[in-house]
């Protein structure tokens, strides 16, 4: 079904605003999705801040090419969507990337925009395996602990060698 040209400006405009604020895009590829594994994606995608949202290719394209994006904009083919945020970087291509998983051959991760720069599928994936900020701040809090985790089993050991 044709979509009018007042429509048309008003979907633009969307995409435009939330490329605007995103710090992230992830372009998401998907075939027969039932509208329950849709909603139910939508609101785990919402829990983490991402937002999500269905538009034709064309008009996709049409506002990441306003947006001067550098590099070239992967293919996409199918049906597709974008997925983005205005928090944590990675959040759209991991959710992506976790929900493709589950879903194989429903839903796939085509690529993206990540600091202002299009980036193909497998980049995009790779970006998606990093952990989310606090777990990289438990690892980081991990490693500070670490010397001193084993300085204090050393003395210890000492002390109940000294004891005995």
């Amino acid at each position: 079904m044709a979509i009018s040209k007042d429509k048309k400006r008003e979907i633009l405009a969307k995409l435009n605003d939330a490329f605007k604020e995103a710090s992230a895009i992830a372009f998401v590829g998907f075939t027969k999705l039932t509208v329950a594994d849709a909603s139910k994606m939508r609101r785990e995608f919402a829990n983490a801040g991402v937002r999500y949202f269905v538009a034709k290719k064309t008009l996709i394209l049409k506002a990441l090419k306003e947006r001067g994006y550098t590099g070239e904009a992967p293919t996409l083919p199918g049906e597709i969507a974008v997925a983005w945020t205005t928090e944590d970087a990675t959040a759209p291509a991991r959710g992506v990337h976790d929900y493709a998983k589950k879903l194989k051959g429903i839903l796939s991760l085509l690529g993206g925009v990540f600091e202002g720069a299009f980036l193909d599928a497998e980049k995009m994936t790779a970006i998606a395996t990093i952990p989310p900020m606090i777990v990289l701040r438990g690892m980081f809090v991990n490693v500070i602990n670490s010397p001193i985790q084993g300085l204090v089993i050393a003395l210890d050991k000492i002390r109940e060698k000294k004891a005995v």
